[in-house]
């Protein structure tokens, strides 16, 4: 059974352990994992199965959206709707901080993130070339949007 909880803002070094496993090719470290905790409206959430952490999201209100900065699920947990729940955690955030609207980014050559935020919703709006580092190159990223309205459901 999965619990998703929120991110306490002293979780930089074991989020930067989790972003390591689910990111090897592109880690962020625990300074700017220290940063990004520390920046005013950045929260987040971690998916625990039993009592190791599976997952994360980490976003930030940006006034009249939310960002997620960054989603990730270990390997061996995937396909496993973790992503959906740890998505549906900060959607709801963003809904109870009346917020419009929730972005991100996903590289192009992601196709299950690409198919699951498809599945929420999430509509593409604009595109980042050569975004993200992959070992033979760079990938573009797709920004996508899910609008949000003000009663809670999704538009």
């Amino acid at each position: 059974m999965t619990r998703i909880a929120a991110m306490p803002v002293t979780a930089a070094a074991p989020m930067a352990r989790l972003h390591l496993a689910c990111f090897p090719d592109e880690p962020w470290d625990s300074e700017a994992f220290a940063r990004l905790l520390m920046l005013p409206g950045c929260f987040g959430c971690i998916a625990w199965n039993h009592e190791t952490p599976v997952g994360f999201a980490l976003a930030r209100d940006l006034g009249i959206e939310c960002e997620i900065l960054s989603l990730g699920v270990v390997p061996r947990q995937r396909r496993r709707g973790i992503a959906r729940q740890l998505v549906a955690a900060i959607t709801a955030e963003a809904r109870r901080r009346d917020l419009g609207s929730v972005v991100l980014e996903v590289a192009t050559d992601n196709d299950a993130a690409r198919r699951l935020y498809d599945e929420l919703g999430f509509t593409w709006v604009g595109r980042r070339p050569r975004y993200f580092r992959r070992p033979s190159g760079l990938a573009d990223a797709r920004i996508l949007r899910l609008m949000l309205n003000r009663s809670g459901c999704s538009s």
